[in-house]
């Protein structure tokens, strides 16, 4: 019943601002926390962000540079890119768990009630 879709990647201009959609069903956003996450080959997942609806929080990866908001009322929560690097260029996921805000970005991925199947993104000129 839970489900995310990410949307938005691709292939973006450094110095862009593109915005990823994840658009959630099967659940309320006024309950849940959302949380967006990126990896890159080789690589870790990293938590780069998180709302809920006390409070929000940002990675020092992209503190400055991103921006997460949400619409219950559509039930999609928003992460708004801006200057872009070619160190951005992994895939982006959400994430959602019943849980506070930052909980969501360090609970091993087993743990969280669902997860989207990911966006890429490719900053390249």
């Amino acid at each position: 019943q839970m489900r995310l879709v990410e949307s938005g990647g691709g292939s973006a201009q450094p110095g862009g601002s593109p915005t990823l959609s994840c658009a959630v069903s099967g659940f309320t956003l006024e309950h849940f926390s959302i949380g967006w996450y990126r990896q890159a080959p080789g690589r870790e997942r990293e938590g780069i962000s998180c709302i809920s609806t006390t409070s929000r929080f940002y990675a020092d990866s992209v503190k400055g540079r991103f921006t997460i908001c949400r619409d219950v009322a559509k039930c999609t929560v928003y992460l708004q890119m801006s200057s872009l690097k070619p160190a951005d260029s992994w895939v982006y996921y959400c994430a959602t768990d019943l849980c506070v805000c930052t909980r969501i970005l360090t609970a091993p991925m087993d743990e969280v009630d669902a997860w989207g199947q990911g966006t890429l993104v490719t900053v390249s000129s």
